[in-house]
């Protein structure tokens, strides 16, 4: 038997996946939680053979989870599952140890073959987003600019993005300006439209 942890934060999506793996006669949903920050906990409670997580969660988000759960349970298969399929994002993925990496408009029978080639120890990627991420420009950011970036993205202000990132309000203005430099972005709103539209923010 297949033990699954499921970690979706749409009550809708996640009460569908459940009733859908449900059916398969090899599977069973031993945990379900809605915030990454759970995943780890529910995980060393129910020890899945396989972690099904959304790429975006509150509390932190797949990727974050992912890389957690790979240090507290090896032993767990990981695979992500997304609505937007960003280059940036599988290859993150797969450096993080994940084994599998789909969209969530995958036809039902092709989510249980895939948990159940994760479980055996494959790895499963979305064909489109293979070809996607194999053509996709690297992102010219270095990691902190990406942070920076990323928090700017939410509407941070300057002091909310020091606190989070432990940095002066300096060096993260620093970092804007680099990174609006990089991508010759008009402004810090456009450099967040750029890096989103290129699928660097993760």
């Amino acid at each position: 038997m297949i033990r699954i942890l499921l970690a979706e934060d749409m009550h809708l999506i996640r009460g569908a996946l459940v009733a859908l793996l449900g059916l398969e006669d090899d599977m069973e949903v031993v945990a379900e939680v809605a915030r990454g920050d759970a995943v780890v906990p529910a995980a060393l409670a129910h020890r899945p053979t396989v972690a099904v997580l959304d790429l975006e969660m509150p509390g932190a988000d797949g990727l974050t989870a992912a890389r957690d759960l790979s240090v507290a349970l090896p032993e767990c298969r990981i695979m992500i599952l997304t609505a937007l399929g960003r280059p940036e994002a599988l290859r993150s993925a797969l450096a993080a140890g994940v084994g599998g990496f789909m969209l969530k408009d995958a036809p039902p029978d092709q989510l249980a073959a895939a948990i159940r080639r994760v479980a055996a120890g494959e790895h499963v990627i979305d064909p489109k987003l293979a070809a996607a991420a194999l053509t996709a420009k690297e992102s010219p950011l270095t990691t902190r600019e990406t942070d920076v970036l990323r928090l700017a993205a939410t509407g941070a202000e300057l002091d909310g993005i020091a606190r989070e990132l432990h940095l002066t309000q300096g060096t993260v203005r620093n970092y804007l300006g680099a990174a609006v430099t990089k991508l010759a972005a008009r402004n810090r709103l456009d450099a967040v439209r750029i890096a989103r539209e290129e699928g660097w923010l993760g």
